[in-house]
């Protein structure tokens, strides 16, 4: 025999078989091996032809439990080289008798295993290489993770070894039988992988330090520490292991969704929650607050390997991953930058104000040599420096060399400047600004005009301009942005950091608190720039202009503009600037300009070429900075015409469009605009139109959704009022210093001396008395709110609550429109449009906000509308004002009594200094409605009449049939048709006198009904029905208009019933539909005393009735909705809320 060990040998070499094995069992195991599926010589081992390493005699069974703590490998490994030098000898005596019961099988069988069919053994049969699994029972093993397949590789492969050695193998065979050489004698490249994987898992298992060694910092600089290879590789694993392993409180992964979320739109950016990182990995989180640069390309690396582990191929789609840390705690203002976060990830929050285009930037760099044309490379290209290569390391050439760049790696690069927010600003202080770079996927995500949150690496770059500038080396600064979020105007969250207010849940209940106040509205509105005396009428309007509409969509079309757009018009010296004032610092986003010192392109936009870079680029004006906030513009009048076209625009459809020197683009301005102008000549001339007295065009006009006209009129009391306000105001600056005017009777002073000459006790007298008007005045006052709560406010309506228009009263709104329209065109004044209309439903809109309320109501209607019309009325010359305050009564007085008609005046003042004013008069108003003056009401005096026809009709109805029916009942249908005939008249309905009229009506029918009974008793069931549906039906109807806040309950909403609509809108079908069915009821009662022709009637009202009774079911069904609806949106809100 030969000393070569053939691969017969081998096979036998780990047979788990006792010595005193029969030939029988040797013969049988030997047919079984050689008839083994056989595989190609360049194919994978299959599984049985590996050593059984588990039941080996020389081997100890695989430790089932890797992660206790008694495990370790090379303890493992020393026991298992004691037992190979054990058993050495018991080695080779199994071999050698293994060897020879081969050999005489062998001769016995006469089968030459070496001959002309041998490799037909080693044929490749995929068929039979496959394994069943079927039967595998796995779950009580657990799943190994990278560090114990690494241990388990190690005891693997050092047994193998271990093998070989005492199989005498030679070194170019390896245990599956494949050559480890290729035909030019190097290694396979299969070898040569094996080895470098064997090397590095030597490596890492010397040098790999663990996560809790991380902290201990063995390096002069954390940077130093973490470019270490071995400190490299644990950060990767450890946020690997995080990517791969964090879950929520739900026990589900957070990042996996988000990968598989990313692969799926094909992106680079890969969100990373902060306080996930921190919670999980506190010490990764401490290296990237202060290396943030080298652990985010640490992180892309895992990223991308996390990445592939879904989507394997996705380096042809991206090189690169790119994390993106959001939820990052610490906001920084722009001015609060200093030298000790340099380099450090910074989080800053401000308003986009210039953007460059989009550049190629170079990030790997590759040279040719133009000797040999040897490519160099690649080079990282730092932002800061450009790589210059000047030698040739292969032919030593020495010289400018040019970029390859078909194999130079490029990204995306744009600069933004981004300017501290307006609302941010210290009082006084010009806001700073700071550029920013953005890479890859974040450019163009932020237009001038918004604000955004910005996380990025603040550093450092050289800058030869602001050198030579100071003299002296100076550092340009610049923050190189890694995530950037757009703050919206839409709703936000509770716990949102971005908003500049935090809004907590004990400030919401505070708020819903204050919106369930009966006189909440008057409060905000006199809480309106309280040191500001009267100006009620213009208080209204900054109110509404502060809260907004609801901007709406059509369809993803045309959207129509939520924000309301005010002008202060009027005499000099009336508090307009100061009024422009108070809503800058109550609004929490306004801009204040004039325009005087305003051009177009400050209020709008404007392109300007880069100093450096050449470039043109886009910085944004006033309307876009103030987008989803207020811009005031004071001295409107002092633009020119060219000026205020260009805002055009934007106080309608709330963009600003630019096409200049090529850059073509739109800029929102959503925004409220608030102007104050002075008239022509310096004071108001109301003997003339709103045109004639000041210089703005009608386009101009009519984007103003309120015109507010104030005049400095002379009027000696409102002059005392307003002297008395002035004086209370600095005498409230100075508490302390104040004494009792009531109790300075003994301190002598210049006015005692008067009072001694004239009459001392009459001034003293005068005195008390008009102290205790200013008391009484100041106790009838409603409370201001206090303007830091105010502010919250607004801002929590303005964000969180979106009014609808529901169960409106649409035909006050048309015919308003319609009468203001007709009067404009009858006085040529101020002209009326649709957009007039809109204004109306903002206001509105704006009113259901200040009450916090999801809808709009019919009260938040009757304001709105009272404000656009006493806007209108207030423009107009004072020789027709009058006449059209009589023709809107109306409309400005939500109810009017018959006794006594009501009027208003609009008070105004000024501030200390200002000269006393008064408004025109719009309206005539008197006392308060009471709650008694309610049911003298005229339409409720008609139901009072009616209730006594019904009373007179049960002592009739039995034995005077025809006095019941001929007499009282036509009395009540007579006055039940007057009764809302005078409701519409005078502007008298009420919910008493609709409740009032239903409630009659059923008793009426109903009353019929069951004298019905007793004249026919065999129908008795039917006219239980008929009675049980009647009442049904009308109470929950009424109950559901009244509680879904209907001005009506003959006004159905939108989506109603067509039948329903009909029955109800239609006031002469409704009429008839009504009187015929109470004649069939009054048929039938006439035709029991044998009135032969009311049979006939019977015949010809049973149809409608049919009808009618179709129609209390549907309006049953209707109503039932209706409130189920109501209770869906409590409950959801309540859960919302809670």
């Amino acid at each position: 025999m030969s000393d070569r060990r053939s691969p017969r040998k081998r096979l036998h070499r780990h047979d788990d078989r006792s010595d005193d094995s029969s030939d029988e069992e040797i013969t049988e195991n030997y047919q079984t091996r050689n008839t083994a599926p056989q595989r190609h010589l360049g194919s994978s081992p299959p599984a049985s032809d590996l050593p059984d390493i588990a039941s080996s005699p020389n081997m100890e069974p695989f430790p089932e439990d890797l992660e206790g703590d008694g495990f370790n490998v090379r303890d493992e490994v020393d026991d298992d080289l004691r037992e190979l030098d054990d058993n050495d000898e018991d080695e080779d005596e199994i071999a050698n008798e293994q060897l020879e019961t081969d050999e005489e099988l062998e001769e016995a069988t006469g089968r030459d295993l070496i001959g002309d069919d041998m490799l037909d053994d080693y044929k490749e049969r995929p068929e039979e290489d496959r394994y069943d699994d079927l039967n595998i029972d796995d779950d009580a093993v657990d799943e190994m993770d990278l560090g114990q397949r690494r241990q388990v590789d190690q005891l693997l492969n050092l047994r193998d070894d271990f093998s070989r050695n005492n199989l005498d193998l030679d070194d170019d065979e390896s245990m599956d039988g494949q050559q480890s050489e290729d035909e030019f004698g190097l290694p396979t490249q299969r070898t040569r992988r094996r080895f470098e994987e064997d090397l590095n898992d030597e490596e890492l298992g010397a040098n790999e330090i663990t996560y809790a060694q991380l902290i201990d910092i063995k390096a002069p600089s954390v940077l130093e520490w973490i470019c270490q290879p071995q400190v490299t590789r644990t950060i990767a694993r450890e946020f690997k292991s995080f990517l791969l392993e964090f879950v929520d409180k739900n026990g589900r992964s957070v990042y996996g969704p988000k990968i598989r979320e990313m692969g799926e739109s094909n992106s680079e950016s890969l969100e990373v929650s902060f306080f996930h990182l921190l919670t999980s990995k506190a010490i990764l989180v401490d290296f990237l607050r202060q290396c943030p640069e080298e652990m985010l390309k640490i992180f892309d690396v895992v990223a991308m390997e996390a990445t592939e582990i879904h989507y394997p191929d996705y380096t042809r789609i991206h090189s690169e991953i790119h994390v993106r840390i959001i939820d990052f705690p610490d906001l920084l203002n722009l001015r609060d930058l200093r030298q000790s976060h340099l380099n450090n990830l910074v989080k800053i929050r401000g308003v986009v104000t210039r953007r460059t285009g989009i550049f190629p930037q170079l990030k790997y760099i590759k040279f040719d040599c133009p000797r040999c044309k040897t490519v160099l490379g690649p080079f990282f290209q730092d932002s800061n420096q450009e790589i210059k290569i000047r030698f040739c390391s292969n032919c030593e050439y020495r010289g400018k060399m040019p970029i390859n760049s078909e194999q130079t790696v490029y990204r995306n690069y744009q600069r933004i400047t981004v300017q501290e927010s307006p609302g941010s600003m210290p009082a006084g202080r010009l806001p700073r600004h700071k550029e920013a770079i953005l890479l890859w996927d974040l450019v163009d995500i932020a237009k001038p005009g918004e604000e955004i949150e910005l996380v990025g690496i603040y550093k450092n770059s050289y800058d030869g301009v602001l050198n030579a500038k100071n003299g002296f080396p100076v550092f340009a600064t610049v923050i190189e942005a890694n995530n950037i979020k757009r703050r919206e105007g839409g709703s936000i969250s509770s716990d949102d950091d971005s908003s500049p207010y935090q809004i907590s849940l004990e400030d919401e209940k505070m708020f819903k608190s204050m919106s369930n106040q009966p006189d909440i509205i008057d409060k905000i509105i006199s809480s309106m720039a309280p040191s500001i005396y009267g100006h009620k009428y213009i208080k209204t309007a900054i109110a509404c202009a502060l809260f907004g509409g609801v901007p709406k969509d059509v369809n993803g079309k045309h959207s129509i503009r939520g924000d309301i757009n005010v002008l202060l018009l009027g005499d000099p010296g009336t508090a307009k600037s100061q009024i422009l004032k108070y809503v800058e610092k109550t609004a929490y986003r306004a801009v204040f300009s004039t325009g005087q010192g305003a051009s177009a392109v400050g209020l709008t936009a404007s392109v300007r070429k880069d100093p450096v870079t050449k470039e043109w680029t886009l910085e944004g004006g006033a309307l876009v900075l103030a987008d989803k906030g207020v811009c005031m513009i004071d001295e409107f009048d002092k633009m020119n015409d060219q000026d205020r076209t260009s805002i055009h625009e934007a106080m309608e459809q709330q963009s600003i469009s630019i096409s200049k020197a090529g850059i073509v683009t739109t800029l929102q301005a959503r925004c409220s605009v608030i102007a104050a102008a002075n008239p022509i000549g310096g004071r108001y001339n109301s003997t003339v139109d709103l045109q004639r007295n000041v210089n703005l065009t009608e386009p101009i006009l009519s984007r103003f959704d309120i015109i507010c006209v104030v005049r400095d009129l002379c009027n000696p009391e409102n002059d005392e009022r307003l002297a008395t306000f002035v004086v209370d105001s600095h005498m409230r600056s100075y508490p302390e210093e104040n004494v009792d005017l009531e109790n300075d009777d003994d301190e002598p002073n210049n006015e005692e001396d008067i009072a001694d000459n004239l009459n001392d006790e009459i001034v003293k007298s005068k005195r008390r008395d008009k102290l205790e008007k200013i008391k009484k005045a100041k106790e009838s006052e409603i409370s201001p709110i206090p303007q830091d709560i105010l502010t919250k406010y607004i801002y929590y309506a303005r964000t969180r609550i979106q009014p609808k228009l529901n169960q409106m009263d649409m035909d006050k709104v048309s015919r308003v429109y319609s009468d203001l329209r007709k009067e404009s065109n009858t006085t040529g004044s101020f002209p009326i449009t649709v957009r007039h209309l809109e204004s109306i439903l903002r206001a509105a809109e704006a009113f259901a906000k200040m009450r916090l309320s999801p809808y709009v109501s019919s009260s938040d209607l009757d304001r709105a509308i009272k404000v656009i019309v006493d806007s209108f009325i207030g423009a107009q010359k004072v020789s027709i004002r009058r006449q059209l305050q009589r023709s809107f009564m109306k409309y400005t007085l939500p109810h009017r009594s018959h006794r006594s008609a009501r009027s208003t005046s609009f008070a105004a003042g000024t501030t200390a200094g200002a000269i006393s004013l008064s408004m025109a008069p719009v309206t005539q108003l008197s006392d308060p409605v009471k709650p008694g003056d309610i049911f003298t009401f005229i339409p409720n005096l008609i139901g009072y009449g009616r209730v006594i026809t019904l009373v007179l009709s049960f002592f009739t109805m039995k034995n005077h049939p025809f006095i019941t029916m001929g007499l009282l009942y036509n009395i009540s249908c007579l006055l039940d048709a007057f009764d809302g005939y005078y409701a519409r008249k005078y502007n008298q309905s009420t919910s008493f006198g609709a409740v009032l009229d239903m409630v009659t009506d059923r008793c009426s029918t109903c009353s019929l009904i069951v004298f019905l009974s007793v004249l026919y008793p065999q129908y008795y069931i039917a006219w239980q029905a008929l009675i049980s549906l009647d009442l049904a039906s009308h109470y929950v109807h009424m109950y559901a208009q009244i509680t879904s806040g209907s001005s009506s309950h003959k006004k159905m909403r939108e989506g109603a019933n067509w039948l329903l609509k009909l029955y109800y809108e239609n006031r002469t079908f409704l009429f008839l539909v009504c009187a015929f069915n109470e004649l069939f009821y009054i048929a039938i009662y006439l035709y029991s005393f044998d009135a032969a022709w009311a049979y006939w009637i019977i015949v010809v009202s049973t149809p409608v009735w049919f009808f009618k009774q179709i129609c209390n079911v549907i309006q049953l069904v209707n109503a039932c909705q209706i409130l189920a609806e109501l209770d869906a949106k409590k409950i959801n809100s309540e859960r919302k809320s809670t």
